[in-house]
């Protein structure tokens, strides 16, 4: 809980939903690298605000490795095929014709790109804008060697992200300011809005889980994927109203009851 997210405090998000959570379940809350000595004492793991997997990789892999050799009920599911299992995604959704930043990672592929008068390129296992920079065009050839991903740089109106729990919608925010993305506030989508995050949750095809699709404004009006957070999104609770607040903790539960009856466990009081 201590991790210095930029604009965030993860330690007050997981301890005011924690807090509601005991409620009806016993818990008990620890670092992610402590989580795999604990789990067999416990009937599920719940991953929430872990911070970026790439400061603890080899921790992580060991914890998923022994999660599925015991069957652990691990929630986000361990099968998420988007950032749960890197950057890859975004390369397959742009070459599938999806509406997302259009993304390569190839000498070959730069072609494929839009002209743009800049670039961002990041790497494949990064998170958290750890180790993006934004080049010129010229730059792109030594730079496209499979590590990286690439994408045109645009001039978005703003970003927004829908939450969802399980395949249920629960809210959505944007950050009105491109420079200040955690500077939130409540967004009301409209059905074409709705209808763009659904079809990356019904692809990821997650029966159980929270989700944040993260997407921006382009220019044409149209909406592009940025990301499709599904290991450990950040909810920005505090940028909702009670109401809001107390119907997402209400949808969790239940979703976390139901994971655990489909899973044969009973953690719940």
């Amino acid at each position: 809980m201590a991790y210095p997210a930029r604009g965030r405090r993860y330690c007050d998000e997981d301890i005011r939903l924690t807090s509601r959570l005991r409620e009806d379940f016993d818990l008990a809350l620890c670092h992610p690298r402590e989580a795999a000595a604990l789990m067999d004492a416990f009937e599920a793991v719940v991953v929430r605000n872990s911070g970026p997997v790439l400061e603890y990789r080899d921790t992580y892999d060991d914890f998923r490795a022994r999660a599925l050799a015991r069957a652990t009920p691990v929630y986000n599911p361990l099968t998420g095929r988007a950032d749960m299992a890197g950057k890859q995604y975004l390369l397959d959704l742009t070459a599938a014709g999806h509406p997302v930043i259009p993304t390569v990672d190839r000498p070959e592929d730069l072609d494929r790109l839009p002209a743009a008068g800049r670039y961002v390129v990041k790497p494949k296992l990064g998170a958290d804008s750890i180790g993006l920079r934004t080049v010129p065009a010229d730059e792109l050839p030594g730079l496209a060697d499979g590590t990286v991903l690439i994408q045109p740089h645009i001039d978005f109106a703003y970003e927004v992200s829908f939450y969802f729990v399980d395949h249920d919608f629960q809210y959505a925010l944007y950050a009105p300011d491109p420079e200040r993305r955690w500077e939130l506030r409540p967004y009301e989508p409209t059905r074409e809005d709705l209808e763009f995050a659904r079809r990356f949750i019904d692809w990821n095809a997650l029966a159980h889980g929270i989700q944040r699709v993260d997407a921006c404004r382009a220019p044409g009006g149209e909406l592009l994927l940025v990301e499709l957070e599904d290991l450990n999104p950040y909810l920005s609770l505090d940028a909702l109203d009670d109401t809001r607040r107390g119907a997402f903790v209400a949808a969790l539960k239940s979703s976390l009851r139901r994971f655990l009856a489909a899973t044969g466990r009973t953690a719940a009081r």
